[in-house]
C-alpha cells in the first residue's frame, strides 16, 4: 500500500518543531509553534515510520518533535505549550490539554518508538507527569492522557503506577457517565457537546479493554451510539460545529466543521471495531474518513497534495492547512490503513457484512 504522503507535514516542519498554521499551503512562521501539534505529529511520524518508503524521512521528524517535549517538560511533570518562531516560551505552563496530548505522544513513543532509546525516553517524561493527572480539570484532557497510558501499558516496561493512573481516569469517566445520563435521550458525560466529542467515547472504550472492566466498553460503546444519532445522516458524518456546539435542551450547531472532528469519529469507530469485531464499526470509520473526501455538507474534499484544509463554514471551505488539520487527516488515515489490512489478513475470502456484532448495555 502507498503511505498518505508527508509533503505538507515536511513543508510545515523545521529543526524545531511544526509550525502551527499556514496561509494556503504557506507555513505561516508568526504563529510558532505548540506542544498540541507537536505531541499530535510525534505520533503521525511514527505513524508514518511502519512504511518502509517513507521511513527515514519519518524518523527524522519524529526525533525532532520528541526533543520538542523534552524541552517543553518541566521539572515537575507539566508542560509549556507555545513557543514562537524565535523558540521562545511563551507561557510558564501550558494548558491541561496541551498535558493531555504530549501523554497521549508519550504513550504511543513507548508503544510504537522503533528506538529503545525513544521509549526510555518517552516512559521516563510520562513517570514525572504522572502525579500531575489528578489535577486534570477538563474531561478532554483526561480523555488525552487515558489513551496515552492505554499505549503505555502495551509496553512491557510500563509500571504499575501507570495502570493505577488509568484505573482512576476510567473510574471518573464512568461517574460522568451514571452522573449525566438520563437513559434515553441524552448519553453523555457531560452536558455539552463541545470539540474532538468522539475521542471520548475513544478513551473510555480503550480504558476499558486495557483494564479488562466490560462495564467502561459498554460506557464507551453507549456515547458512541448516542454521539452517531446525532452525527451520521446516512452515511455521511456531519459533526457539531463549533458555532455554538450543542448543550442539552439547546440547539445543536452544523458548523463550523472541523477536521479533528472526522479523526476523532474514525479512531473511536475503530476502537469500537476492536472491542466488538462488529463489521458496522469499520464501516462507520471508512464514512467518517470520507467526510476528508468530500462526503460532506459542501460535497468538496478537504485534501491538497498532502495537507488538509481547516474546515469550513456553510458558506465557505478553509482554505488554510495548518498543522492541526493536516495531522488530523493523517492520523485517521494511517490509523484506518492499519485496521482495514488487519481486517483483510484475518478475513481474507469473507465479506465482513456477514461478521461480528455489538454488545449492547442493559
Amino acid at each position: 500500500m502507498r503511505p498518505p504522503t508527508l509533503s505538507h507535514v515536511l513543508a510545515l516542519s523545521d529543526d524545531t518543531g511544526i509550525i502551527q498554521h499556514a496561509t494556503y499551503d504557506v507555513p505561516n512562521r508568526s504563529t510558532g509553534y505548540c506542544t498540541d501539534d507537536v505531541a499530535r505529529a510525534f505520533i503521525v511520524a511514527l505513524q508514518a515510520a511502519a512504511y518502509p518508503q517513507q521511513r527515514e524521512e519519518a524518523l527524522q521528524l519524529a526525533r525532532t518533535y520528541l526533543s520538542f517535549l523534552h524541552d517543553a517538560q518541566l521539572p515537575d511533570g507539566r508542560f509549556r505549550n507555545f513557543m514562537s518562531y524565535q523558540q521562545e516560551w511563551l507561557e510558564d505552563v501550558g494548558s491541561d490539554d496541551s498535558f493531555g496530548r504530549a501523554l497521549w505522544a508519550l504513550g504511543f513513543g513507548m508503544s510504537r518508538a522503533p528506538l529503545e532509546s525513544w521509549r526510555t525516553l518517552c516512559r521516563e517524561m510520562l513517570e514525572r507527569a504522572l502525579a500531575c493527572i489528578p489535577r486534570l480539570e477538563w474531561i478532554h484532557s483526561r480523555a488525552y492522557a487515558t489513551l496515552g497510558l492505554v499505549y503505555a501499558l502495551e509496553s512491557e516496561r510500563a509500571p504499575q503506577t501507570m495502570k493505577s493512573a488509568l484505573r482512576a481516569l476510567a473510574d471518573r469517566f464512568v461517574s460522568d457517565f451514571r452522573r449525566c445520563d438520563d437513559g434515553r435521550s441524552w448519553r453523555w458525560y457531560e452536558d455539552v457537546l463541545t470539540y474532538d466529542n468522539a475521542r471520548l467515547c475513544e478513551a473510555v472504550i480503550r480504558a476499558g479493554m486495557a483494564l479488562g472492566d466490560a462495564t467502561c466498553v459498554d460506557v464507551g460503546l453507549s456515547t458512541l451510539r448516542f454521539l452517531e444519532s446525532l452525527t451520521f445522516e446516512g452515511d455521511r458524518f456531519v459533526p457539531i460545529g463549533n458555532q455554538g456546539w450543542y448543550r442539552r435542551g439547546g440547539n445543536r450547531a452544523r458548523f463550523d466543521q472541523q477536521p479533528l472532528e472526522a479523526a476523532a469519529m474514525v479512531d473511536a469507530e475503530l476502537a469500537a471495531y476492536a472491542a466488538t469485531q462488529s463489521p458496522e464499526r469499520l464501516r462507520r470509520a471508512e464514512d467518517s474518513f470520507s467526510w476528508y473526501l468530500g462526503r460532506n455538507d459542501r460535497g468538496e474534499s478537504l485534501v491538497r497534495d498532502g495537507g488538509c484544509c481547516d474546515g469550513f463554514s456553510e458558506s465557505a471551505l478553509n482554505t488554510n492547512m495548518g498543522a492541526e488539520s493536516t495531522l488530523a487527516r493523517l492520523s485517521s488515515a494511517f490509523a484506518l490503513a492499519e485496521a482495514q489490512t488487519a481486517s483483510v489478513s484475518k478475513y481474507p475470502s469473507d465479506d465482513r457484512r456477514n461478521r461480528g456484532s455489538e454488545r449492547r448495555p442493559a
